[in-house]
Formats: C-alpha cells, structure tokens, sequence
C-alpha cells in the first residue's frame, strides 16, 4: 500500500495576495481622496469657494456643484395666499358675528363699501352679498402681503383676527340689489358662452361653472353677479398681466392671460348687470 500524500502547506502565494489586498485599499482611499477632497478643492479654488464649502457640496451636504457659484435668482419673492381651509379655519369663520362685524364696518369700511355693502365709487368691489369665504381670504391675503392695494393693505393689517370673521358674515347677511331688466341691454352671444361653457379650444373654462352661487367651485371663490364693471375689468386686467398673483394654482392668471381686451370689457358688461 502507497503512503497518504501529506499535504504541504500553501504559502508561497500569500505575500502576494497580502501586497494585492494592500494595492486595492490603497487605490479605493486614493479615488476617495481625489474625488471628495483634491478634485473639489482644485475646483472650488477657480469657482472662488471655500474648501470646506466644495467638500460638503461634493458629499451632498450642501446644494450645488463644487466646480461653480450656487446660481442666486434676482426675481423677488412672490407672496402667495397663506390661507388653508382647515376644520379649524371653517369653524371661525362659521362663527363670524354680524352685530361686531357692523359695528367694525361702520369705523373702518363703510367709506369705501357702503354700510349695506354697496360700493358709491367704481373703484371698490360691492360686497353685500358676496361669499364670506371670499371676503375672509381677501382680508387674510391683504393682510400678509399676498395681495396689495395702497389702502386695503394697510386696513387689513389693523384688523384684528377675530375681527375679519365677524366682517366677512356681515356684508355676506347683507342682501344683494335687483337690478332691473329694462336696463340690462344686450349682449353678444360669444361673452354668454364663454359664462356658460367656456371656449374648449383655449382650455377656457366657463366662468359659470366656479362664479355662479352654489356651484361648487373652490370654496374661496368670489360671487361676480352684480359687481362693479370697472372694478372686475381691471381685477382681470391685473390677473392677466401677473400683478395680481393671490389666485390659488394662478387659476385665474392662466385663464385672464387668455382673453382678450372686448372679452374682458363684455365678461365685465354681462356681471355688473347682474345675469345669473
């Protein structure tokens, strides 16, 4: 019978595998280096920012790239309506009282609004009747800046919280005026469709279908029939151009950017006289 091979052990390869285990760390720790500290150094140095700076940035501790200035906009904020229609938020309006709500209106807003909530000037909205929602949002975006008017911005930040509930279900109770048909003349059919149905191939939804009372548009929505003409012409106007920017997913500002200068005049025609 042959003798069992014993086996010998196998050493000769291990100084080699040591020396490539060695080599491999070594290039991994010199890649790191070069790519989180050297390169963004080396970098940051052209760009004019700091070590520390291009080192966080490379780690993604810091926005924006090593190799070059964050960019800085020079467009100034844009203020949007601050207002959320939480539970909480629809409990204090539900609780608006009329007899504080009057009181205030008397001290501060029957200059412009009239006591009943009829505007005597073209250049103030008519607010008896209008939604309670509408009015408290505008108040709350006068108020923070997400609409401005030289003298509404400046009312508004006076008014306490509780107080704009209490005017907003004022002129809300107040009871809108019956124009009369005789006066309310014609007008042309392409302005009652764009109220009625809209223009499809504009993407122009109808102006019905949220400004009518009841239905069931964004709650903030303001109720048009019986407006001032002057006042919604140039409320569109303003839309159009972007200088009124508190409309919610610019919903507004999308559609006014839409229609023309005779739409806008006729749109303004067909509410201040009061059309359903």
């Amino acid at each position: 019978m042959s003798e069992p091979r014993t086996s010998e052990p196998r050493v000769l390869d291990q100084p080699w595998r040591m020396w490539a285990s060695v080599a491999v760390v070594g290039i991994l720790l010199f890649g790191v280096l070069l790519g989180i500290l050297i390169i963004p150094i080396v970098q940051g140095r052209s760009a004019g920012i700091d070590a520390y700076t291009a080192i966080c940035r490379a780690l993604g501790i810091l926005p924006g790239s090593p190799a070059r200035p964050q960019p800085v906009s020079a467009a100034p904020p844009t203020p949007v309506s601050q207002v959320v229609w939480t539970p909480q938020v629809l409990q204090i309006l539900a609780r608006g009282d009329t007899a504080r709500g009057h009181a205030k209106v008397q001290e501060v807003c029957v200059a412009c609004h009239g006591e009943q909530g009829m505007s005597p000037s073209p250049d103030f909205p008519n607010l008896n009747g209008q939604s309670g929602a509408a009015i408290y949002k505008q108040l709350h975006d006068y108020r923070t800046g997400s609409r401005t008017n030289p003298l509404m911005t400046g009312i508004a930040q006076a008014l306490d919280d509780p107080t704009i509930p209490d005017v907003a279900a004022y002129y809300a109770g107040q009871p809108k005026r019956n124009p009369s048909p005789a006066s309310l003349g014609e007008l042309p059919a392409a302005i009652v469709q764009l109220v009625e149905l809209g223009d499809p191939n504009r993407n122009i939804p109808p102006c019905a279908a949220c400004h009518r009372p009841g239905s069931g548009g964004p709650i903030e929505t303001p109720i048009l029939s019986e407006q001032v003409r002057e006042y919604l012409a140039q409320q569109l106007r303003m839309y159009a151009s972007g200088e009124r920017r508190n409309d919610v997913y610019a919903r507004m500002r999308v559609i006014a950017a839409k229609l023309t200068p005779a739409e806008i005049d006729g749109l303004s025609r067909y509410y201040s006289a009061g059309f359903r």
